[in-house]
């Protein structure tokens, strides 16, 4: 999905620091209707008259800060009853806290300074995205009331789309290349497939929804989002301190799919959602992060997670390493069986191996509906039927 190239999108960017306020307006004016301002003062002066589909909002300046400005513009919101358009934070800092603070208040992400040109045009292009699905779907639950069936529809179409945006600024700040969502999924697939040809974990599976679980795991890695980009995507190995921020996005993600559980009634999905997040770094032996569980009691979805997300992290190249044929990553998902993994999950994967490298092959930069007929036998209701007959 992809702005409206007929439409005009409206940027405000507010710095107090000219050189910063002309370069970032240089690099929004290529796409965006850009408008700068030195202060929040001057933001909250003149925010009506503009209505902007996005505002970038400096943390540190004279006067009202960030912090300030944005109460002030929620206030306002508040008062007016008006749509506030969504707050993305410009920071030179790269600390977790200051992130969180601003996060908590209601911004949607944080972008770095000095600005990286195209980051900073994608990261505006998916917020607008999101913002734009958000107001869609306020104005259909409107009418929710009179056109339950039809809206019902439109709405699961919608919540489709803003997670795939969602996804895909997550995929983009963790500098990962297209696909990476999409093969996921489908090896989660082929493992709970194989689990059921074998009558292997059954018991364990025979409430599950396979379409509900394979359309959560996307949300596995959200709370990379909350991450600073100089962790993120650090070119080399983390250090010790490094990793131990990087670990928290386990936990981020979580209190991110629970903040949602609050505020909607369909809980199944998330509920698949905010297992597989939580546990899908836990390790066989014990080892894994963010508990130390171990066998058994990690829970399946999250040991199926386990590989396959080990497994594309194998075969993609990443900041950090080149990518391993998928002979390479097969052989060190085996020396991981009963370490990392689980072994009959490991099992399950060496069936379906070809599989996987077909995936890994054909869906490089995203898959489409005719690869997924020729890799599949079941689909995911009709994996499901099959778990409630074996049971």
């Amino acid at each position: 999905m992809s702005l409206d190239a007929n439409k005009s999108y409206r940027i405000i960017l507010v710095d107090d620091n000219p050189i910063t306020l002309k370069l970032g307006t240089g690099i929004l004016q290529k796409r965006f209707s850009a408008y700068p301002m030195r202060s929040g003062e001057q933001l909250l002066a003149e925010l009506a008259g503009i209505q902007p589909d996005l505002i970038l909002l400096d943390i540190e300046m004279p006067g009202l800060d960030g912090y300030q400005t944005l109460r002030q513009l929620q206030a306002q919101e508040s008062a007016s009853n008006r749509f506030l358009a969504p707050v993305v934070f410009l920071t030179a800092k790269t600390d977790v806290g200051s992130e969180l603070e601003g996060l908590e208040l209601g911004a949607v992400d944080y972008i770095t300074k000095p600005f990286s040109a195209p980051l900073l045009l994608r990261r505006v292009e998916n917020h607008i995205l999101i913002s734009e699905q958000r107001r869609e779907l306020e104005h259909l639950n409107r009418q929710l009331r009179g056109e339950v069936r039809e809206s019902n529809q439109q709405v699961s179409n919608l919540e489709s789309t803003m997670l795939a945006a969602i996804t895909d600024m997550v995929e983009f700040r963790d500098g990962v290349t297209g696909g990476h969502i999409e093969r996921t999924q489908r090896y989660l697939r082929l493992l709970v497939q194989d689990l059921v040809e074998n009558g292997v974990y059954l018991r364990d599976m025979t409430d599950w929804d396979v379409g509900l679980l394979v359309a959560s795991a996307p949300l596995h890695d959200t709370g990379k989002i909350a991450i600073p980009d100089a962790i993120l995507n650090k070119p080399g190995r983390l250090t010790a301190e490094e990793f131990a921020v990087m670990k928290l996005h386990v936990d981020y993600g979580v209190q991110a799919i629970e903040r949602i559980e609050h505020k909607v009634a369909r809980s199944a999905f998330l509920r698949y959602a905010k297992i597989i997040a939580a546990t899908h770094h836990e390790k066989w032996d014990g080892s894994g992060y963010p508990l130390g569980l171990a066998g058994a009691d990690i829970p399946l979805q999250g040991r199926l997670m386990a590989l396959g997300d080990v497994y594309d992290a194998l075969i993609s190249e990443r900041p950090y390493k080149k990518a391993f044929p998928a002979s390479q990553a097969a052989e060190i998902i085996s020396e991981g069986r009963g370490s990392h993994f689980d072994p009959l999950i490991v099992d399950a994967f060496w069936r379906k191996e070809p599989q996987f490298a077909e995936i890994a092959q054909r869906c490089q930069n995203g898959c489409d509906e005719a690869d997924e007929q020729t890799i599949f036998t079941f689909s995911p209701q009709e994996l499901t039927c099959a778990l409630h007959s074996a049971a």
